[in-house]
């Protein structure tokens, strides 16, 4: 289960990093790499995700801070993170997002380039674990994690990022791997970080 602290202060994660929870969800790289560094720091089992649309320009930001992507939607980000990750000699673990809605303001691969991404993913010797998903607000969840847990099987990926606070219990019916809870862990989100 990823903690999404986004937008929480370091007075509000505390409570869960003395009870010993170790993943938490960030949405934007800048918020993270203030946030975070020090935290990792005391906490040496936390791990970090990458939840957000990561832009290609705050990529070397993102392998300094972040343990998984959760966004990966595209062959020029791939590319950058490829390069990044090598660099530093980095291990990050990614997940390829899939637009399963075919919504225009979501990010995502369609799922029928799937395969071909995620061996254009492997050429670049990428730690590709799992798929991720955020379905449409106004539709069913549950045929959206229904579809991801096909085509995750089908490339043969045992990791599924799918479920939130709303639809979490769906999202296990359909094997989810690690579910995405801010707001059912940390309440309603009042303030901007």
């Amino acid at each position: 289960m990823i903690a999404v602290s986004k937008t929480f202060k370091e007075q509000d994660i505390l409570p869960l990093l003395n009870y010993g929870h170790c993943d938490f969800g960030e949405n934007k790289v800048q918020e993270a790499s203030i946030k975070w560094p020090k935290l990792k720091e005391e906490y040496k089992e936390v791990k970090l995700h990458m939840l957000g649309k990561l832009q290609t320009n705050k990529v070397k930001f993102a392998v300094d801070i972040f343990d998984y992507i959760h966004s990966l939607d595209n062959l020029k980000l791939a590319n950058k993170l490829a390069n990044e990750i090598q660099k530093k000699n980095k291990k990050i673990k990614l997940f390829i997002q899939i637009n399963l809605g075919g919504e225009k303001q979501k990010s995502g691969i369609e799922p029928n380039d799937l395969e071909t991404f995620y061996n254009n993913c492997l050429s670049l010797k990428l730690d590709i674990v799992g798929t991720m998903c955020i379905p449409p607000d106004n539709q069913d969840p549950k045929s959206f994690f229904k579809d991801l847990y096909y085509l995750n099987n089908k490339i043969k990926l045992s990791e599924i990022s799918m479920g939130m606070t709303n639809d979490y219990l769906d999202a296990l019916e359909y094997r989810s791997t690690y579910l995405r809870i801010g707001t059912g862990i940390f309440g309603k989100r009042t303030n901007q970080f």
